[in-house]
C-alpha cells in the first residue's frame, strides 16, 4: 500500500474529526423563499485485497475506532455520486449530483431531510448501524439569473459508511439514473481536471426562447466552467428509469425488478463530469484534504468566443490579482457571495468570520483550528463580484463586435458608391 493512501486516510480522519467537532452555522431562509434542500456527501472505505476485514470485526461507534481498524488504514476512500434522471423542466436534469432533495414539512430538521432523501433515492440507511454523521459543509442560499432570484437554501451533510458490506443500492427510477462510487484520490488528482461547455443563453436572456435565445447563443456562444472528470470504481444503472424507457411502468415493483448492477458506461456514452453547484459543495470538502491545492486546479468561468474571452480577461485581470492577494494573505473578511456556474450562493449578512484562514484550501490549516462560525470557501472568495464584471465585459464585447460590423458595412457601402460613380 502506497504512502499516499496512508496519508489520504490520515487526512480524511483529521478532516472528518474537525468537521464533526466544529459544525457550520445554520443559514436562515430568505424572506422571498422558504424552500430548503439537503444533500448527503457519503464516504466509504473500500477494503484492499491484502487487508480484507475479518467477519468478526468490531463495530465502529465513532471516528476514532473506525480509523483504527487495520483494513480501513489500508483501504481506498470513495465518494458516492448520482446521475439525476432525465426530466423535462428540471434545471439539473441528467447532472451529476449528491443524493438529496427538498426538505418536507414532516422532516425534523435539515439533517433529517438528508437522511430521508438518501434512503428514498439510493436505498442507503444512514443509521448508526451503517454510518456515522461526520459534520456538515457551508450552507448556501442558491439563486439563479446571476444571483437575482433566490431558489432555496442548500444544506450539505457528511456521512461515513462504517460497513464494508453495505447492502446493494436501490435506485429510485424517477430521481436517479445511475450511481457512481468515485475514489477520493481521483477527485484530488490534477489529471482529472477538465472543463465543461454549457449553453447559458436561456439564463442570460431571462429564460427567453425562440429567436431571442438563438440570437443570444450565437453572440456569446457557450460558457466554460471548471469540472472534474469522474472515473468510478463501481457504477449501478437504474434500468427502470423513465429516461431509459418511457413506456416502462415506474411503480415500486418494477423498479425493484428492473434495477440491476452493470459495468461502467461504454466509451461512446458521455463522460461523467462534476461541475457547477455540486462541484462547489464537493470542493468545500476537498479543501480540507492534502495536498490542499484545489485552488490551483480551478479556473474562472469564461465564454467560448475569443473576443468575449479577451475582453473578460482584460477587465478581470486586476480583479483576479487582488483576489489572489486576499487568499495568500489569509485574512478575515466578511462572508462573500459564492457563485458556482450561474447559480450564485451567499451566506447570511449577519454571519461573521473570526480568525483568518480559508480553511484547508492552499493553506493546509489543521482541522483543530477550524472556525466555529460560518466560513466560505476560497473559490467563493475568488468569485465574489466576478460575475458583475463579466456582465459588463460581455456587453462591451457585443458592443465592440456590433461597432466593427457597422464600420465594415459602412466601408463596404462607401466603396460600392465610389465604384458606381466611377462607372458613371
Amino acid at each position: 500500500m502506497s504512502s499516499y493512501t496512508l496519508d489520504l486516510i490520515a487526512g480524511l480522519h483529521n478532516a472528518l474529526a474537525g468537521l464533526s467537532a466544529n459544525p457550520y452555522s445554520t443559514v436562515e431562509s430568505p424572506e422571498t423563499t422558504k424552500k430548503r434542500a439537503s444533500v448527503a456527501l457519503i464516504i466509504r472505505v473500500q477494503p484492499h485485497y491484502d487487508h480484507w476485514p475479518c467477519q468478526n470485526s468490531i463495530k465502529a461507534t465513532d471516528l476514532q475506532s473506525f480509523f483504527q481498524q487495520e483494513w480501513v488504514q489500508h483501504g481506498d476512500p470513495e465518494v458516492l455520486f448520482i446521475k439525476r434522471a432525465a426530466r423535462k423542466g428540471d434545471r439539473w436534469t441528467s447532472h451529476i449530483a449528491l443524493p438529496g432533495g427538498r426538505r418536507d414539512p414532516e422532516d425534523e430538521d435539515d439533517l433529517a431531510a438528508a437522511i430521508r432523501e438518501t434512503r428514498e433515492e439510493v436505498g442507503i440507511n444512514l443509521s448508526e448501524d451503517n454510518a456515522l454523521p461526520a459534520g456538515n459543509l457551508p450552507q448556501r442560499v442558491v439563486t439563479t439569473h446571476w444571483g437575482r432570484v433566490p431558489l432555496m437554501v442548500l444544506c450539505p451533510y457528511i456521512f461515513l459508511v462504517t460497513r464494508h458490506d453495505l447492502p446493494p443500492l436501490k435506485l429510485q427510477p424517477t430521481e436517479v439514473a445511475s450511481t457512481h462510487w468515485v475514489p477520493l484520490a481521483a477527485l484530488l488528482s490534477a489529471d482529472e481536471r477538465t472543463e465543461v461547455h454549457e449553453d447559458v443563453s436561456n439564463r442570460l436572456a431571462n429564460q427567453e426562447t425562440g429567436v431571442k435565445r438563438w440570437m443570444l447563443r450565437g453572440m456569446v456562444g457557450q460558457m466554460i466552467f471548471s469540472a472534474i472528470r469522474l472515473r468510478p470504481s463501481e457504477t449501478i444503472h437504474c434500468n427502470a428509469s423513465p429516461a431509459e424507457n418511457p413506456k416502462r411502468p415506474s411503480n415500486v415493483l418494477s423498479s425493484l425488478l428492473g434495477r440491476s448492477p452493470r459495468l461502467a458506461p461504454a466509451n461512446h456514452e458521455r463522460p461523467l463530469l462534476l461541475w457547477g453547484l455540486t462541484l462547489g459543495v464537493v470542493g468545500d470538502f476537498l479543501d480540507f484534504l492534502p495536498p490542499h491545492n484545489a485552488l490551483q486546479l480551478w479556473s474562472y468561468p469564461t465564454f467560448t468566443p475569443w473576443d468575449v474571452r479577451l475582453v473578460i480577461w482584460l477587465m478581470t485581470y486586476d480583479f483576479k490579482q487582488r483576489k489572489i492577494r486576499e487568499i495568500s494573505q489569509i485574512q478575515a473578511h466578511g462572508p462573500p457571495a459564492i457563485e458556482v456556474g450561474l447559480d450564485a450562493v451567499s451566506p447570511p449578512k449577519e454571519s461573521t468570520v473570526h480568525r483568518a484562514g480559508l480553511t484547508g484550501i492552499s493553506t493546509g490549516v489543521d482541522p483543530a483550528f477550524f472556525r466555529t462560525e460560518l466560513k466560505s470557501s476560497a473559490v467563493g472568495t475568488m468569485l465574489d463580484g466576478y460575475y458583475d464584471i463579466v456582465r459588463r465585459a460581455v456587453a462591451l464585447a457585443l458592443i465592440g463586435r456590433t461597432s466593427i460590423a457597422m464600420a465594415a458595412l459602412a466601408w463596404a457601402i462607401i466603396r460600392y458608391r465610389r465604384s458606381r460613380q466611377r462607372c458613371i
